[in-house]
């Protein structure tokens, strides 16, 4: 796909504030501030999971509407409850110490 317009646009934006910005999507910034890797990389996923038409404008109207998505998710849970990243992902096993294995024996 020839670099269009749109990402060219896209390649100038660095943070998520930019990203919701440039799509015009209203925002609150405390959401933002604690969620903005979280909502950057739920949007990629989104994006990775299906086609993107090939029309700019069409493909403009889907990045809005994955990134209005991605950005809704973090107002209505947390990143603990959505798992984005794999390190939330992982399940701990609750850690036991025998009270035997601590005790100075004589």
């Amino acid at each position: 796909m020839p670099d269009t317009e749109l990402e060219l646009d896209m390649e100038e934006l660095e943070s998520a504030e930019d990203f919701l910005e440039y799509f015009k999507i209203k925002y609150d910034p405390a959401v933002v501030q604690v969620n903005r890797l979280h909502i950057l990389q739920r949007f990629h996923d989104y994006l990775s999971a299906g086609s993107l038409p090939a029309d700019e404008t069409q493909r403009a109207k889907l990045y809005r509407e994955l990134l209005q998505s991605a950005y809704d998710d973090f107002v209505k849970s947390d990143a603990l409850t959505e798992k984005v990243f794999n390190v939330f992902k992982l399940q701990k096993a609750p850690a036991f110490v025998p009270l035997s294995s601590i005790l100075i024996e004589n």
